[in-house]
């Protein structure tokens, strides 16, 4: 036999045990089997004994384990704790905070799908879907986004009125308090829903159930605090705001140079032991109606009243509106949405020590705080909203690109628009996956910081993106603004959820990977603890266990990314149906692609890494993707795996696949340590990238579901406004869709006889009347042409104004002037 024979039968039984995840003993054990077997059948003595020897160097001293830890763990924990990067008080309490849910999986290389098939699927009780059918419902009947924006650029005060009565602001607040307790799931849908409308009225509504005093005080604060303030957050008495970022202190919170000063001042007539403040921030939402300020602030204790610690650390603090020195009214004006956001600043303003939230014994725990709630409101508010708009701009632009014709064609059968039609539909399928696979990880118990990030970065930049293609596809209906516009302010308003609650840029290229490669990964967190042991021989132990575990995991997803390279993930097992069990069997490559890169970069380049934004985006990137992805299956198994939805999901799975494998390819090629990327990529991409954007026929597909009424079109809707009354345009220019379809063939048969010249008449209802008369079209398909004529020029119909309408109520024009605009036009 070949010499080479038992080296081969040495890689096969390390690849197949790697592959499998098989411990050593029982992989030194098969190899020595193997290599016996050889042996036997007439294998090359000499290479069979370096094999052996090959297997006996290596199983020998890491099977001993007093020789192990001596002779391996002991050097590379010393050299270990060098080269650790140190962890900032931010960074440290950050990774604290979070907790890991199914994300955690993606990092191993081998995910178990069917634990994320298995969770519950996510259902509202009887109570939450009365309240989206009732006073939902009813308060988007109210919206008119016109008045809300340009008249009075505020809500009315029914609708103010209307969002108290009905425990709007009370629906994180527990039932024992007056609230309405609801899942975060109700939460995202009532969001969902209401911003599938305006954009202002869910800002409005989803800031006090987001972080803010009522979520805090859910968590941290005293009894007294819980029973004085919740119940009349519940009710709309108390408008809470919630002060965070500054002048000099956006994305670095801790940076915040607010301060407040421990001393004695005077609080409802008595002297008591309090902070006097000074603080200056801005881009509050609420922050101009707000009758109760939650205000994060830099505590000190210079004369050691409260102890021994001089700098106490963030510390968060309730401060009521009339509070002596808060000066707070004014307005910032955000891309002409008109939610309520401005300053708050306040200068030696005096609070006691009771108005702490939590107390005195929760001061300096301000940070840890805001990462617990911070986790859990950004997996919903700006999500939801997104998703909401994605979806109702999704189902009524495929109206509008249907009963808008040039040329004789409905818009939407063009192909570049039939492009946009698909990117729109996709990713709005995908968003709406997304985000409500973040409100269910919170309601599972999750406190999910790097889902959290993933949602809202990819969430509000997608629905950007969303919003970018509806208005290239109606044109002048979008640009036009006014009461018949449906488009116009979420144009305008999309860089608004791109920056706030985290700039996109610095969740993508600092938290997202930066956050998770730490968090989630099943070894780092327990290496970097052990490392920090202070018991040197517990230490010891823990480090040894999890860097063999470690060190098995890295070379296990070496193993699988090769294996799957090689067969483009075609082969092995995999959950799902027919349908889907390929997907699986790809999110399983890029898992392993992904945990490589992470074990490769933390490798080698250690705590440089966490400077290397670029690198950290694109690994972002994966992880989102990966996630992404995940959230579509699991929504579509959720749904019954319906084979109408099949178009939705591939779209959005293949554009997501596609964005994996560029920001591998980007990594790989810009990998800081060339001879590094050059191997990872033989291991990654041993075919090169196969992966491509989804076709031009699957995007026709897509387009076309738009554009006609079926089920997957209304389960794409479900949950946004389209109720076609008089203040919703989208919602009446959807309910024309069927209508329009049915009248296709008439109108066929009319423009063909136009076209034939058998009509003579000019004027539209003339050149009915004629064709009845000549027999081309009967009566009652007249009637339909007509009810046709109607819908269409509601649908395409853009409002204009006299000029005075345009000016601000404040401005008066010089004399002589007014109504020269109008002249001169």
């Amino acid at each position: 036999m070949s010499v080479a024979i038992p080296f081969l039968a040495f890689l096969f039984a390390g690849a197949f045990a790697a592959y499998h995840r098989l411990r050593l003993a029982y992989w030194a054990a098969m190899t020595i089997t193997l290599l016996l077997a050889c042996w036997l059948l007439g294998a090359h003595p000499v290479a069979t004994l370096v094999a052996a020897a090959i297997v006996a160097l290596i199983a020998v001293p890491l099977l001993i384990a007093p020789l192990r830890k001596s002779l391996v763990t002991a050097p590379l924990l010393t050299f270990f704790r060098k080269v650790l990067p140190p962890l900032s008080q931010t960074e440290r309490i950050a990774l604290e905070t979070g907790s890991v849910g199914f994300e955690g999986e993606l990092f191993t290389g081998d995910p178990n799908w069917q634990t994320l098939l298995d969770y519950p699927k996510p259902q509202l009780t009887a109570e939450e879907q009365a309240f989206l059918d009732g006073p939902v419902e009813t308060l988007c009947t109210m919206i008119n986004d016109w008045e809300i924006t340009h008249v009075h650029a505020d809500l009315t005060p029914e609708i103010w009125d209307y969002i108290k009565q009905n425990k709007f602001f009370g629906m994180i607040v527990p039932k024992a308090y007056g609230g309405l307790g609801f899942s975060a799931l109700a939460h995202h849908k009532v969001i969902q829903k209401l911003s599938s409308v305006s954009s202002v009225v869910s800002s409005t509504v989803g800031v006090p159930n987001s972080l803010g005093p009522a979520e805090l005080l859910n968590h941290y604060g005293t009894t007294e605090q819980k029973d004085y303030y919740l119940p009349r957050l519940a009710v709309g008495q108390e408008i809470p705001c919630f002060g965070l970022t500054g002048p000099f202190a956006g994305s670095d919170a801790t940076s915040i140079p607010d301060y407040g000063i421990v001393c004695k001042g005077e609080w409802n007539g008595a002297n008591v032991l309090g902070v006097r403040l000074t603080f200056d921030k801005r881009y509050i939402t609420l922050a101009p109606v707000a009758t109760l300020i939650g205000l994060a602030f830099r505590m000190y204790d210079p004369d050691g009243l409260i102890g021994d610690t001089q700098d106490i650390g963030i510390t968060l603090a309730l401060l009521p509106r009339d509070t002596a020195g808060v000066e707070i009214g004014r307005r910032h004006f955000p891309l002409n949405s008109t939610f309520q956001n401005g300053p708050i600043r306040g200068e030696n303003v005096f609070i006691p020590l009771s108005q702490l939230i939590g107390g005195a014994e929760m001061a300096g725990k301000g940070w840890n705080m805001l990462n617990e709630c911070l986790a859990v409101g950004r997996s919903i508010t700006l999500p939801s909203t997104a998703s909401g708009g994605a979806k109702a701009g999704a189902v009524v632009t495929g109206a509008y690109a249907r009963i808008r014709k040039q040329f004789g064609l409905s818009v939407g059968r063009f192909e570049g628009v039939e492009e946009a039609l698909a990117r729109i539909g996709g990713k709005a399928y995908a968003i709406s996956a997304l985000s409500q696979a973040t409100a269910a990880a919170v309601d599972r118990g999750d406190v999910p910081s790097v889902p959290s990030a993933i949602a809202k970065y990819h969430c509000t930049s997608m629905s950007r993106e969303v919003i970018s293609d509806v208005m290239d596809v109606i044109g002048g209906k979008g640009i036009i603004l006014g009461p018949k516009n449906f488009a116009g302010r979420s144009w305008q308003a999309a860089p608004i959820a791109i920056t706030v609650e985290g700039a996109n840029i610095m969740t993508r290229s600092l938290l997202i990977f930066g956050q998770g490669a730490i968090l989630c990964h099943p070894w780092v967190m327990k290496e970097m603890k052990a490392a920090q042991d202070p018991d040197e021989q517990r230490g010891l132990e823990e480090f040894d266990r999890n860097l063999f575990g470690h060190i098995g995991f890295a070379i296990s997803n070496a193993v699988r990314s090769i294996w799957f390279g090689f067969t483009g993930a075609k082969i092995g097992a995999a959950p799902g149906d027919d349908y889907t069990r390929r997907y699986f069997r790809k999110l399983d490559r890029y898992s392993a692609n992904l945990a490589l890169m992470a074990d490769v970069s933390m490798l080698t380049l250690g705590g440089k890494l966490k400077f290397k934004e670029s690198l950290s985006g694109r690994l972002g990137d994966v992880l989102s993707h990966i996630y992404m992805t995940s959230a579509m299956l699991k929504r579509y198994h959720d749904e019954g795996a319906p084979q109408a939805d099949q178009p939705l999901l591939a779209w959005a799975f293949h554009d997501s696949v596609h964005k994996i494998e560029t920001a591998l390819s980007a990594a790989l090629r810009n990998f800081p340590i060339r001879p590094v990327g050059w191997l990872m990529w033989l291991l990654i991409f041993p075919w090169g990238r196969r992966a491509e954007a989804p076709g031009d026929r699957l995007s026709r597909r897509v387009a076309a579901l738009l554009m006609t009424p079926n089920e997957a079109r209304s389960r794409l809707a479900h949950g946004v406004f389209l109720t076609p009354c008089e203040n919703n345009p989208g919602g009446r220019i959807d309910s024309y869709l069927a209508k329009a379809i049915a009248a296709e063939p008439v109108e066929r048969k009319f423009l063909k006889a136009l076209k034939g010249k058998g009509i003579q008449a000019l004027d539209y209802d003339a050149q009915l009347d004629e064709a009845v008369r000549e027999g081309h079209i009967t009566a009652e398909e007249r009637t339909l042409l007509q009810e046709l004529r109607e819908l269409t020029l509601d649908t395409i119909t853009v409002d204009d104004f006299d000029t005075e309408e345009l000016r601000s109520a404040g401005y008066r024009a010089p004399e002589g002037t007014r109504g020269q605009s109008r002249e001169a036009a």
